[in-house]
């Protein structure tokens, strides 16, 4: 019998593909996946009969993903598409190309893959690492003395303060590295990702440099106690020697690759518990022998004698805390090697809390051991026992023994005075050394694989340049060989020196910072309510890792304030210098989501806010196109609301065809990079519209977000108007009508030489980083129109396969485009190409001269004082013109300048035009004459009908009513061009109370002609009209 075709195949035939399901590369670390149906539909799961892709982890992969390959799901284009539209090639549509890095960094993937790379779990990875880092030296030559001093009671508190320390910082570690997959770099890596590259990047030097540093610290602690029968040299060219042998052969070790650094570090942990387990057992054994050197076996009376403090030669509690704390560190080793484990997200969390809690043990029943069964002080001597004769209240009297002698010093047993009191108390001496050896060693060897493996990290990221060198990695597992050798060259220089007595407070510092970012990261990203901060591990809380970030600090003074001082002023400098840097990275940190929900939080609160007159910001919506099409009109309005105000680079895009919309987002963001790029502070934003007028109305309606909404309208003088369409004067003129209406007030720059360069950019056009071509490639090659498009403007450049224009990198390291064959500016273009830079430098000492003919607000005042006030216009002088009458000349100058002071404007002169109302010349009459009569409508030499019937086909038109109504006005415009060639020609800056034309009454021709009258052969001119509300104020 026949069986039909399910129905859900009938419903959905335009997504039926193919019979088959395949797995297409894209040649960049991805694989784009098609996906299709066979005959047997009843046996199929749900969604391999469509394209639309379900759920599937491999697509949200990172480039570099080492566990797996990253799919493409299918483009919103490539479902939503008409059918005959072609489908992306690359699957790439959704705007996740991969950058040259990634890209590197998927090859590397790759090549792990092949070769089985060796990975770690949680017990051989984080929990051995972290306490045989833990469980240092200090836990069996100075815990036993810090019992003596501090006694059993304070010793365990100093012990669980800094397990306080160690344990926050470990549930923030784990919370940071189960908030997504971790890759290698260990606390930089962290921090990096959560607070940005600022913090991670001066963490992640000092803390692989502290690392490197500990090697040599830990070497020689390891030459000190090595017993010597007969002395070499002397005793410090003894230690360079045994160090610089240790130090060789944990180089070897480490460079024979972690499989043997692994097996290295399992034989030392048997060897120090080994050394541990002899000392309890020791403690369970009393020896008479051993009674006059203060070891009696566990006892009440010692155990109660030795609670309280005891302390001597000036130490303190805190001074007991600073020298035990850094056998607390050492928390991160496991973390370190974050990418050389197999399962992150689970091991740092398990292995670093689990090694805490059992060093924490471990100190704490020491202490009561050492406590409970050695007393203070012995003088080893065996006549040293009890006399009728003597008053001995001691716990040794109430045992046979008189050491009162030692409170008069010279005594070399007990708790206070032999650090080697632990081999007397264990079973078997030698096993104690042995273990002395292993801690030593174990952390030397844990920071010498620690170091290059985050400096690796480090430098791969690029935030410091010229540090690419130790990025790359060799064998199987990535091996940083050549941050081995870095590391080997500090810790022996470090090592040759054998003096650590001051470095060695610093690093512990270094540490603790670390610990203080990782707490902070925590607490931040939580304090931002980012949508991206999820950790599985649920134990944490913001308040107690600030908490812990807080703890940290101070316990970076107890231990030594001028070391933590050094350590911050080492951080900020590096904070303030890779801030300056702005490395090219997107972390998406919890910084960026804090300033979003602090950004979104203040501008919800400002709707709230009316305005205010002394609060008043100019707030531009410029109409510059693409930015990089009038570059001097963006940087004169950068130079007055930089810091100040809001500025929108406004571009409307008048096409005839159906615009591509597929392209939009990566456009917008080629755009504001050349923002970014150029240090303009602005936002990019496009809109498609018939016209320029239709567009600009739905801008200034549409732009801003509550109170940061733009209220002035800024356009370039339109130069070429006489020689063009007057259809585009008339939509011209009627969006300066509209910005009116809608309350906007309105900023008109003109150059004699015009400011619109997109004809001739393409040539001169420097191009942002992120448009470089890919590492390893040649050339690429771009298409870019020399001439005018159909929207009028130049379009960045866009990355093609078949023009000619070439990407050519020079020695400057930037990228600029040239043609094969390259033709010569005119001379027209080379000035035009001058003076549209020429707002980007200093200007100077000269004059801005302000014209402020009629009151608008004081908005022709307010813009010349906020560019006085920036750095580029600060030696500029403000020179004011205004009109007046001839015989009150005086009093007009004295009222405008305490208008002035009162406004609390600095200004050089003031100016008084009595004459502006005088008739201009007859030549300039004339000119203007010449100049309107193409626009003229003479209605007299026609009839009425006809000239009624060419007035509503071209409203632009200018009547003979009209010209003779409007004559004076016309004339005051032919008068302010030859009073402002006479007093303004050599300003820096002009600027100038626009006129203003009565709406339906004065025709676009007409008004352009003012226009063009009022600022033509001038220095660069700025027509300023506000809306007639008052942003200046002399009240407070």
């Amino acid at each position: 019998m026949d069986i039909g075709l399910p129905p859900d195949v009938f419903h959905e035939p335009d997504t039926t593909r193919s019979d088959s399901v395949s797995l297409h590369s894209t040649g960049t670390g991805h694989t784009h996946m098609s996906d299709s149906h066979s005959n047997t539909y009843y046996m199929r799961t749900f969604g391999h009969n469509t394209i639309d892709a379900v759920p599937n982890i491999d697509f949200y992969r990172h480039t570099a993903a080492t566990l797996g390959e990253k799919l493409i799901r299918p483009s919103l284009s490539e479902l939503h598409d008409e059918l005959d539209k072609e489908p992306f090639e690359d699957g790439l549509a959704n705007g996740e190309e991969p950058s040259a890095a990634e890209e590197a960094a998927a090859a590397l993937a790759a090549k792990e893959a092949k070769g089985g790379t060796i990975k770690f779990g949680w017990v051989k990875g984080v929990l051995i690492r972290c306490m045989l880092n833990i469980w240092g030296v200090m836990l069996f030559i100075r815990m036993t003395w810090i019992v003596g001093q501090a006694g059993i009671g304070l010793t365990i508190v100093i012990i669980l303060m800094a397990t306080l320390v160690t344990t926050i910082t470990g549930l923030s570690t784990s919370a940071i590295a189960t908030n997504g997959f971790v890759r290698g770099g260990g606390a930089y890596y962290l921090i990096s990702r959560s607070l940005g590259p600022e913090f991670g990047g001066s963490i992640g030097l000092i803390f692989a440099f502290a690392n490197a540093v500990a090697v040599a610290m830990y070497v020689v602690g390891f030459a000190e106690t090595v017993d010597v029968d007969a002395l070499m040299t002397d005793e410090l060219n003894d230690i360079r020697i045994v160090g610089t042998l240790t130090v060789i052969l944990l180089l070897g070790i480490s460079v024979a690759g972690m499989e043997w650094e692994a097996k290295a570090q399992i034989v030392l942990l048997v060897i120090l518990l080994a050394a541990i387990a002899n000392y309890f057992i020791g403690s369970f054994i009393a020896i008479e022998s051993k009674e006059p050197k203060g070891f009696f076996g566990y006892n009440t009376a010692i155990f109660l004698e030795n609670l309280g403090p005891d302390f001597r030669e000036e130490e303190t509690f805190f001074s007991m805390f600073a020298i035990f704390f850094p056998a607390a560190t050492g928390i991160l080793a496991g973390a370190n090697i974050s990418g050389d484990l197999t399962d992150p997200q689970s091991a740092i969390p398990k292995g670093t809390l689990l090694a805490i809690v059992i060093t924490g043990i471990t100190y704490v029943a020491v202490t009561i051991s050492a406590g409970s069964c050695i007393v203070r002080d012995a003088t080893g001597d065996h006549n040293d026992t009890v006399s009728d004769t003597v008053n001995c209240t001691d716990a040794a009297c109430t045992l046979g023994y008189d050491f009162s002698i030692c409170k008069e010093g010279g005594c070399q047993y007990g708790l206070m005075n032999d650090f080697q009191v632990m081999s007397l108390v264990s079973g078997f001496g030698p096993l104690i050394s042995a273990g002395i050896f292993s801690a030593t060693l174990s952390s030397a060897l844990a920071s010498l694989v620690s170091a290059p493996k985050v400096f690796q990290a480090l430098c791969k990221d690029n935030i410091y340049p010229g540090l690419g060198v130790f990025a790359k990695g060799y064998g199987k597992n990535n091996e940083p060989l050549r941050g081995y050798v870095l590391t080997f060259c500090i810790g022996l220089a470090f090592i040759l020196i054998a003096e650590l007595n001051i470095i060695a407070p610093i690093i512990s510092n270094f540490f603790l910072a670390s610990y203080a970012l990782i707490n902070f990261s925590v607490f931040h990203a939580s304090l931002a309510n980012s949508p991206g901060w999820r950790p599985s591990f649920k134990y944490y809380n913001m308040w107690v890792s600030l908490a812990g970030a807080v703890l940290c600090c101070v316990v970076m003074f107890v231990i030594n304030w001028w070391a933590a001082l050094v350590t911050l002023l080492i951080v900020l400098a590096l904070y303030i210098y890779v801030s300056y840097k702005k490395p090219d990275v997107n972390w998406g940190s919890s910084t960026q989501a804090l300033i979003y929900n602090q950004a979104l939080t203040h501008c919800i609160n400002l709707t709230g806010v009316e305005d205010h007159v002394k609060n008043f910001r100019p707030q531009c919506l410029v109409m510059a196109g693409y930015p990089n099409s009038r570059p001097a009109l963006l940087q004169l309005v950068n130079s007055f609301t930089k810091n100040v105000g809001l500025m929108v680079c406004a571009h409307v895009r008048t096409v005839t065809r159906r615009p591509n919309l597929k392209e939009l987002s990566q456009e917008h963001a080629r755009c504001q990079r050349w923002l970014n790029k150029k240090r303009i502070k602005a936002f990019y934003t496009h809109v498609f519209s018939d016209n320029l007028r239709h567009g600009a109305q739905f801008l200034m309606q549409a732009v801003g977000l509550g109170r940061l909404k733009p209220n002035t309208l800024v356009m370039g003088f339109k130069n070429n108007w006489s020689d063009g369409d007057m259809r585009d004067v008339e939509v011209y003129i009627n969006t300066i009508h509209d910005a009116f209406d809608l309350q906007f007030g309105v900023v008109l720059l003109r150059l004699q030489d015009g400011l619109d360069i997109s004809h001739i950019q393409g040539q001169d056009e420097l191009l942002s980083s992120s448009e470089k071509p890919p590492v390893g490639s040649k050339e690429v090659v771009v298409s870019v129109s020399l001439g005018k498009d159909s929207e009028s403007d130049s379009c960045p450049p866009k990355i093609t396969t078949n023009q000619s224009m070439i990407w050519k990198e020079h020695k400057i390291g930037q990228l600029k485009l040239h043609k094969q064959t390259k033709s010569p500016l005119s001379l027209t273009d080379q000035r035009l190409l001058e003076t549209s830079q020429q707002f980007k430098k200093k200007q100077g000492k000269g004059t801005i001269d302000v014209w402020w003919l009629f009151d608008d607000g004081g908005l022709t005042l307010l813009i010349p004082f906020l560019l006085t006030n920036g750095s580029k216009w600060g030696d500029c002088r403000i020179r004011v013109f205004i009109g007046g009458k001839i015989n009150r000349i005086d009093h007009d100058r004295r009222a405008m300048a305490t208008l002035l002071s009162r406004f609390r404007i600095d200004f050089s002169d003031i100016n008084v035009l009595g004459d502006i109302n005088t008739k201009p010349k007859k030549h300039s009459k004339l000119s203007f004459k010449e100049l309107i009569e193409p626009y003229r409508l003479k209605e007299d030499d026609m009839e009425q009908e006809a000239a009624e019937r060419l007035k509503a086909q071209e409203p632009w038109r200018i009547t003979d009513n009209e010209l003779e109504l409007y004559k004076a006005k016309s004339n005051r415009q032919i008068r302010l061009n030859e009073l402002l060639k006479e007093h303004s020609s050599m300003a820096k800056l002009i600027v100038m109370s626009m006129p203003l034309a009565r709406k339906g009454t004065v025709s676009s021709a007409l008004y352009m002609c003012w226009l063009e009258t009022l600022s033509k052969d001038l220095p660069p001119l700025l027509l300023v009209r506000g809306n007639h509300q008052s942003v200046l104020t002399f009240y407070s």
